[in-house]
Formats: C-alpha cells, structure tokens, sequence
C-alpha cells in the first residue's frame, strides 16, 4: 500500500523533520510544498531525510484565498505525474502529526482499499454551510496585490447579482474538508475536472477559502461518492471559536488518545513540544 504524503508547510523546519520521521515507511514517499513567501534554504536539510522531494512549482498561500487550493492542487498535478504507482496520497500540513505509528496507518488503508477519507458537513440547519454561501457567491479579491482592492470588492458585491455554485451537483465542505486521505484515482479524477473547465477555473479565482469546499463538492460528486468516508481521520478541535482551529498542547492529550483518529493538528513544537514527546512515547512507541 503505497503511500504519497503532500505535506503543504511554511515554517520550522524541525517540526517537519520530525513529522516525515515518524511517517517513515518503506511504501511511503514525501513531496513538500515549501510556501513560496518562504526561504526554501531554511528546509534544504529535508532532503537528507529518504524519499523526500520538494514541489517545484511553488505556490504563493494567501489566508482565506484561493492560492492555498491552486499550492495544493499544483502539488497534486506534480506527485501524479511522476506515476510512482501510488495507492493513497495523503494531504497534510506541516504542523499535523501522526497519533498511530506508520505500519498501523499503511495497514488501515490497505483493509480499507479504494475507500477515500474527507470530511464535509451534511446537516440541513449546519452553521458553516449557512455562512459559506458567502464563499462563490460574491466576489473575493484575497489573492490580488493592488491598492483599494477590497474598495473595489465592496463596490462590485454592492452592484454585481450573487454567482452560482460553480460545480455541478450539491455543495459540499466544512472547516475540516481540507486535509484528506483519497486514493489516487480520485485524486486524478479531482485534478482533471479541474483542469477540463475554464470556468470553474475561473470562477475560484474570486471565491474564499476554496480549500474548504471545491475537492469534496468535486469528489462528491463524482462516480467515486459512494466509495467516500465522511472522516478525514484526523482530530482537529474548533471548539474556540476562532478562523483557527485550538493549537494542541499536553493537556489535550487524552482528548487526542481517546480520539481514534490517526493524526491531529495543529501543532506548535515551539509553544509546547511535550505533547509531541508524550505521543511519540504513548502512542508512536518512540522513546
């Protein structure tokens, strides 16, 4: 069960050293998208560790905007065309973490093959499908760099009627949609309606926080729907309220172990680095 792991990251090289480490594997492989804003000289040292590339097309990610979904998919374009005969390709973020060692995870995928792992909310009355019409309907400029563009933004959402859904078939997303587990004829199935319509394209070049929505409406719907598990198999807690989710530090240990997921985030080896060495001993079975 060969797996690709898209690692989109920013910052501290160490923390994401010490991630690909603990997904070591011998069916594993590493493509990291180092964010284009960034020095990539800082992560050069990566390359040291087996089966790790660097994403050549690098993506500027702009909170909230389109970008980070174009750093993802161009990333994605990248491991795909490589044919490296990949089972699984796994979307993390440089400050995820696994809470089950790696022989664990590979195994999980293989009893469960041709099962795709993304989370997207279904219920009617769900807040965040309510509040993420916003997203397609008016027009974001996040991405662009010129002066009075959010000005501009106002002016054009005042006189402009609302867009429609740009994909055909119902919405899908949620604040956990992000980062999934799909297999790769999925992937490749995403990835090539995408590049088939121009306006879809062109559409999500004015939409916000696409990432949290264009992949699971795409996959969902798609002839791969019903091989779709809504559990992206990852603990992520919202619970404060705020455009992040909580960083997890020791005393959100229980909460992680008793999870049953198979990673977490996010994390901060900076702010708090004993939980990390309390999953690596409890969890990993690093000592």
């Amino acid at each position: 069960m060969r797996i690709a792991h898209i690692i989109i990251a920013h910052t501290n090289p160490n923390q994401l050293s010490r991630l690909i480490n603990r997904l070591q594997h011998p069916e594993a492989d590493f493509y990291l998208h180092i964010d284009l804003k960034v020095d990539i000289a800082a992560f050069k040292s990566l390359l040291d560790i087996p089966n790790v590339t660097f994403i050549k097309n690098r993506i500027n990610c702009n909170w909230g905007g389109n970008s980070l979904f174009i750093g993802i998919i161009s990333a994605l374009k990248e491991v795909l065309s490589l044919n490296q005969n990949h089972d699984y390709i796994n979307l993390l973020s440089g400050q995820d973490y696994p809470l089950v060692p790696p022989g664990e995870f590979h195994d999980y995928l293989k009893k469960n093959a041709g099962t795709s792992f993304i989370s997207y909310e279904t219920a009617a009355d769900s807040a965040w499908l309510k509040e993420a019409l916003h997203r397609y309907e008016k027009y974001h400029l996040t991405d662009l760099n010129f002066k009075w563009k959010y000005t501009l933004q106002k002016i054009m959402n005042a006189v402009l009627p609302l867009r429609k859904f740009p994909i055909k078939g119902q919405f899908y997303g949620g604040n956990k949609a992000t980062w999934w587990t799909v297999t790769t004829a999925a992937a490749r199935y995403v990835v090539e309606q995408l590049q088939q319509s121009e306006r879809l394209t062109r559409s999500l070049k004015y939409s916000w926080g696409t990432d949290e929505f264009v992949f699971s409406s795409l996959l969902m719907n798609s002839p791969f729907k019903d091989q779709v598990l809504n559990n992206n198999l990852r603990y992520i807690d919202w619970s404060e309220g705020k455009v992040n989710p909580k960083l997890l530090r020791i005393a959100d240990f229980e909460s992680l172990k008793q999870s049953e997921m198979m990673f977490a985030r996010k994390f901060d080896m900076l702010k708090d680095g004993e939980i990390l060495d309390k999953i690596d001993s409890d969890c990993l079975g690093w000592s």
